[in-house]
């Protein structure tokens, strides 16, 4: 298991262990569908970072360090399964709209931190949340996020804390040159499925629709408008 971020922004959170301990066991979960989550954990590159509260700004260079860290991790050892899980210690009464809505103040203060420590944003990804090729970027990398809370509707998204897990857009692009991303797709929605009794009717594959309508794991209309907006320019 990595460990956060021993640069800039450092602190540890007194809860480190137990929250680590809290996702490490809902991963290992036979009925959690993700398996490239599962992947990552039984590799030992399911990086976790225990924070405070995810309607507070209080740990956002903490966070924005450790994406600045796992982006130039990656970039010298390149490879499949890894991910950045940022698990926040309430909290936990939040409904679908009142997560979401943190989601994206983490996000784009994520964002502008990025922009204010001079990092360019990823080439092989559109800033602009409408386009269909939209990524994150942080340190020069694009990532896809995934959102955990413990009132979400579908049960795949359904964690005791709220959660943002960070996942390396590239990872994807790997999978698709080794032909490998149809199937681990279809297998993860196959057991998200079984455990929900229906498929995502969210899930779109990178380039066929704007991925920001998955972030949250909220089932959004085709009104939705998503709140980011990137400060640098590209």
């Amino acid at each position: 298991m990595k460990k956060p971020s021993t640069s800039l922004f450092a602190w540890r959170h007194p809860a480190q262990e137990e929250l680590q301990s809290l996702i490490e066991d809902h991963v290992r979960d036979p009925d959690f569908p993700c398996v490239g989550a599962k992947a990552a954990l039984s590799n030992g590159t399911l990086q976790v970072l225990a924070c405070d509260t995810i309607d507070s700004a209080w740990d956002d260079l903490r966070i924005h360090d450790a994406l600045l860290d796992w982006s130039e991790t990656y970039r010298e050892a390149p490879g499949l399964f890894r991910s950045f899980a940022v698990i926040f210690d309430g909290p936990e009464d939040l409904g679908e709209q009142a997560f979401e809505r943190a989601l994206w103040d983490r996000v784009q203060s994520l964002s502008d931190k990025d922009v204010w420590r001079g990092q360019e944003y990823d080439e092989r990804v559109s800033a602009n949340p409408e386009d269909s090729h939209f990524s994150l970027s942080f340190g020069g990398e694009a990532f896809f996020v995934v959102g955990l809370h413990p009132h979400a509707s579908r049960p795949a998204r359904r964690f005791a804390k709220p959660a943002l897990i960070f996942n390396l857009h590239d990872q994807f692009e790997q999978l698709r040159e080794a032909g490998k991303y149809e199937g681990m797709r279809e297998k993860i929605m196959v057991r998200d499925e079984a455990l929900a009794g229906s498929r995502n009717p969210m899930l779109a594959r990178h380039g066929e629709a704007s991925e920001a309508r998955q972030y949250s794991g909220r089932q959004v209309d085709e009104s939705w408008q998503c709140p980011f907006r990137y400060s640098g320019s590209k």
